[in-house]
This record gives structure tokens, sequence and C-alpha cells, in this order.
């Protein structure tokens, strides 16, 4: 969708997000005065997703350009030759090789007067194509059915030698916006759950994700004959919400013949979870219990056993890695003292009980989880993050964390961080700033040096175009208060907090009714505004009366009208035109009726 272009030129020029090239000539012109100068080569042993590589690149040059770009199987006379994919490339350089750039790294490299883009196999040349769009032409997906396409009849480049390999095996920027395939091949998210297909690269299949114990081992089945296979607690076996008893040989035996099972079904799995239940009530026996005192953590426990299932299973699945968590502070979290992580081990450590607005790596309030990290890194040669970047208690309510995506991204590299899960709302669309947070985790993942605020500026600027300084100033007054709070933020948060008073809120409706005027003229735009208007809308109807009586005490004017349920009708009209299904992690409101269901989660009194 070719939108908002005018926002976006000085950005192209201003900007330069992802990676550092080198320029000093014109080396290839695509496009003069809307007519092409270019040819795009592929060649016939090309992959699914190299071909649709150059139909994408085709596409949106075409789009930038006006010019129908043509596209060739063989190499044409003459200069201004576009080569997609290693094969192709060879035609110019015959000894060019993408073997060392594993399955995503890229090249962007001019040739003389051509242009090679390629990369490894099966997603690097879709990688190198959309980042070329991206960097040197200007291109951008903020959302699904959301970009920013510049128009630029005459489009030629000076040299450019680029090439990169991402850090991170495993991005998955978690919300619903990410799961539309399209917007996660071009903004380069790869995790699982936008499921995308083989032209798109594919996508990582995990079986069974997390939480395992009782899907390989169910208490319905098996704890009437085994109770000796799962928790005991306090002398007695358990199976409500317990664990399994991770010393019991024999339970182990059968939970690999069950994994096994389940593998088979699955041929395209590249990792399989072998994890803990969602509480605690870990194995207290003699046996587990000596070991968790000899590692120092259950997590000692945890690891023998899985190292185990992974050596077990190794010899028929060699591409499949065993995952489990590192869980909880007062569970499996710490790391173990003598065990280590089996090649074919991932271990995901995650960030629960953490204080989300507060820098992992630097915050004495974090400091037992940047403990922890440090020591997963260095014993663990796989080791993921699950992350918490929403609030599931109230998906609507303002979360002001965005400050520290960066920095913990990079935090989790430094440590030896490999694959990266970032958990946001990922039940329906409607939550606080999702378009934003969902692309700049994206880029984040992708290339953890680049710079949060800069992403966040560029994203709000091409989002909400002249709207979008305003919503910046929203940011910085939210996360700006917040920061001199000194507030932990869970994610799981009431909406009970001292920086949420009236002057906060007044402050940052402001910013967001002068967005809203900027905008005014423009209906697409107009509409992502007043999403981003939402959860101010909630954050006063759910501190209604204590709102009131604080602008009463401090003089403060009020800013919204005067009757409440006039404040819940346009916020219920708006979730309503979004689609809001989903008001936090476990009330579901689904259908234009179902929205009323808001009444209830805000406390509202009985309409007059």
């Amino acid at each position: 969708m070719k939108s908002r272009t005018m926002y976006l030129s000085s950005l192209v020029i201003a900007v330069g997000l992802f990676l550092i090239c080198g320029r000093t000539a014109h080396a290839i012109t695509i496009a003069e005065q809307g007519q092409p100068r270019a040819t795009i080569v592929a060649v016939e042993d090309l992959t699914l997703p190299e071909r649709h590589a150059v139909e994408e690149l085709a596409l949106f040059l075409g789009q930038v350009t006006g010019a129908e770009i043509p596209i060739t199987d063989r190499l044409p006379d003459g200069p201004n030759r576009i080569l997609v994919g290693e094969p192709s490339a060879r035609l110019v350089v015959p000894d060019f090789s993408v073997s060392d750039l594993g399955e995503e790294g890229l090249i962007i490299r001019t040739v003389g007067d051509d242009l090679i883009l390629a990369g490894g196999r099966p997603r690097g040349t879709l990688y190198a194509v959309y980042t070329f769009l991206e960097d040197h032409v200007g291109c951008r997906w903020w959302a699904p059915g959301a970009s920013d396409i510049p128009n630029r009849p005459t489009l030629s480049f000076q040299e450019i030698d680029c090439r990169y390999v991402p850090p991170l095996e495993y991005r998955e920027s978690f919300w619903t916006t990410a799961f539309d395939q399209d917007w996660s091949v071009r903004n380069k998210n790869y995790g699982l759950f936008a499921k995308n297909d083989e032209r798109r690269g594919g996508h990582y299949e995990i079986v069974g994700f997390v939480h395992t114990f009782y899907t390989l081992i169910p208490p319905d089945r098996y704890f009437a004959d085994h109770p000796e296979w799962f928790s005991e607690i306090d002398g007695q076996r358990i199976a409500d919400r317990g664990q399994l008893c991770l010393s019991n040989e024999p339970m182990r035996a059968e939970l690999v013949k069950n994994l096994r099972e389940l593998l088979r079904q699955h041929p395209n799995a590249r990792q399989t979870s072998v994890s803990q239940n969602d509480w605690e009530n870990y194995c207290r026996c003699a046996e587990c219990s000596a070991i968790d005192e000899e590692e120092g953590s259950p997590a000692g426990s945890i690891l023998r056993f899985v190292n185990a299932v992974a050596a077990e299973i190794e010899e028929e699945f060699p591409n499949v890695a065993v995952s489990t968590l590192a869980y909880m502070p007062r569970y499996s979290e710490k790391p173990p003292k003598i065990t280590r992580p089996r090649d074919n081990v991932i271990v995901w450590l995650c960030t629960m009980n953490a204080s989300y607005n507060l820098p992992l790596k630097t915050h004495a309030r974090n400091a037992t989880f940047a403990e922890n990290l440090v020591g997963w890194g260095k014993i663990a040669d796989r080791l993921y993050i699950w992350d918490y970047v929403t609030n599931f208690r109230h998906y609507l309510f303002v979360h002001p964390n965005l400050w520290v995506l960066g920095p913990n991204v990079q935090f989790f590299v430094e440590n030896n961080v490999v694959g990266i899960f970032e958990q946001g709302a990922y039940q329906g669309p409607g939550a606080e700033m999702m378009e934003l947070r969902a692309w700049v985790l994206a880029k984040l993942l992708w290339d953890p040096t680049l710079d949060d605020r800069e992403l966040i500026k560029t994203f709000c600027q091409g989002y909400y175009g002249p709207g979008g300084e305003h919503v910046l100033r929203y940011i910085r007054t939210i996360h700006s208060i917040m920061q001199q709070h000194g507030q932990p933020l869970g994610c799981y948060e009431e909406p009970d907090r001292a920086f949420m008073n009236i002057e906060t809120l007044s402050e940052g409706w402001a910013h967001l009714k002068a967005a809203e005027e900027a905008v005014r003229d423009d209906p697409v735009l107009l509409a992502r505004v007043r999403a981003v208007q939402m959860p101010m809308r909630y954050a006063f109807l759910i501190r209604w009366d204590d709102m009131r009586a604080e602008a009463e005490q401090k003089q403060v004017d009020w800013p919204l009208p005067e009757d409440r349920w006039v404040v819940f009708d346009e916020l219920k009209s708006w979730a309503t035109e979004i689609g809001v299904t989903h008001i936090s992690e476990s009330i579901f409101v689904g259908s234009h009726e179902g929205v009323e269901q808001l009444a209830d989660k805000l406390k509202m009194p009985p309409r007059p």
C-alpha cells in the first residue's frame, strides 16, 4: 500500500537504521524518470523463497519508480543487472558463495554496474531483498495493511557492500500484528507463530512449545498406577498442579517413548519442549532433593533429566533440539552449579518477576535475574529468552516499558542468547501501541545494536504522519514520569499506580488530542491515533472516582467529558471498530455486544 510518503521522504535520507554501507559513486540505475533501466536476473534453479524474493523486489520497485522492471532467467548484455540469489550472482562472479552465511545471512553488493542480492538458504535472499528495499530504497512495512512506499521515479545507487548475519536464530515478536505472514517475513520476524509458508522461508516448528510435562506424562493416564512418577510434596505424591519426579528412570523411559511417537508425526520439527508445568510444586523426594542440593538449584534435576532425554532421542532425531525452561525465581531460574546443557539442549530463561520498566542489566531491582542470565550465558551454548512486554491483566492500559526494550535485547545478546521470544498481547488487536511494539521489537531482534529511541521515532513519524510528533511527546511524558517515580512495572499490573495521577493523565491526554487534531482530515491516520488514545481513556475510566477527586483537590481542569458513560461509549465504539477481542489474557469480549463486558472490568456505575 502506497501511503503517507510525504512524511517519510526526509526519514529515508536522515536515518540509516540497519546496516552501515560504503558508498562512493553511482554504480547502478534502476529507473530514470519512471522508465526501467535495470533488469532483474533470476535463473531457473532458484528456490521457492528466492523466487518469492524476486516477485517482492519487482513489486516494490515498480511501486516506488512507476516502472515495470523486467525479469529474465538469462544474463542480458549491458549494465544495471540485479542478480537475485547465489546461482544468479555466479553469472557475474563465478566463485560467489553464501556457504558461510547460514540460513539467514545476506549480501548486498554492487559489482561494477550490477547489484547482487543474495543470502543463505532458505531465507537469506529474501532478507537481502527486504533489507535493500528498506535501508536503501526507503520502504517501510509498519503493520498489516499499513506501509510507506516512497515515490522515486529516478532510482540509482552508489557502491554498496553489505554483509550481515543476524546474531539470533529465533526472533519472535509475539503480538497479533506480527502473525501476518507478509508483515512477518518483510520485517524478518522468524519464529513459530506467524506460520510462514515455504515461499516466505518457512517457520520455526516447535513440538509442544512449553509446559509439556503433563502433555508427555498425563496424570489421568498414569497417576493411578504410577504415583511415584509425580511430585512428592510433604511426603505425598500429587498430580493436581504438580510436576514430574525427575529422578525416576522408568518414568523417563515412558516419556521418551511418548516423545518419539510425537516427533514422528512432525518431520519438520526443529525443537521439542520437555519443560515444567506453569506452577511450582517441584518434586521434593529424597533423590530429587539430593540432586537439587548438590546443584544449588532445582534447575539441576531438570537439566540432568532433559540432558538424558536429549541423548536418547538424538540418533533418531539429529536435527531436533530438546528445550526446557529456567522459570520462576523460586524454582528453576537459577543455573545449576555442575550440570551443563548438552549440545542439543536449549534452555529458555524467562524474565518472570522482573521490573519491566527498569533495565535488566543495571537496575538493582533486577539484580537477581541479571545474575542468573550471566550464569546461564556461561554454560549454555543455545540460550533463549522468554520476555514479557505487555500487561496481561489490562491489555488496554498504559504500559510504559518502551525505553528498556533496546537495552534489554542488547543485554541478552551480550550473554550468548541466540533466541528471543517477546511475549506481548497475542489474542487480538487493540492492546496499547501494539503496532509500534511489534515493529520496534522485530527490528531490535534482527539487529540488537539499533537505537530503540530512534526506532520509536521513525515508527511514530511514519505511522501517525503529522500526528507522530505529538504521539512521541505523549510517550516521553508517560515514560519520564514513570522513571521519576522509580516504581517497578510488572506484567500483571493493576492500575493503582502513583505515576498515573491527574497531572500525568491530563498532560498525556493533551498530547494525544493534539495528535488527533493534526490528522483530523485523514481517516486512516485518525483511526491510528484514536487507537493510541484508547489506553488513556481506559486509564481515566478505571480510575474515574480517584481522578475526579484529585482534579478537584489540585484544581486541575478535567480534560474529558463530565459524563463517564460518554467516555465509555467512545472507548467501546473505537474498540469495536478496531476489533478488540480480549481486554486481558483471561477476559474475552469478542463481538460488538461482547465489548459491553468492558463495563464490568472498568467498574462502571449503572447507566442513567
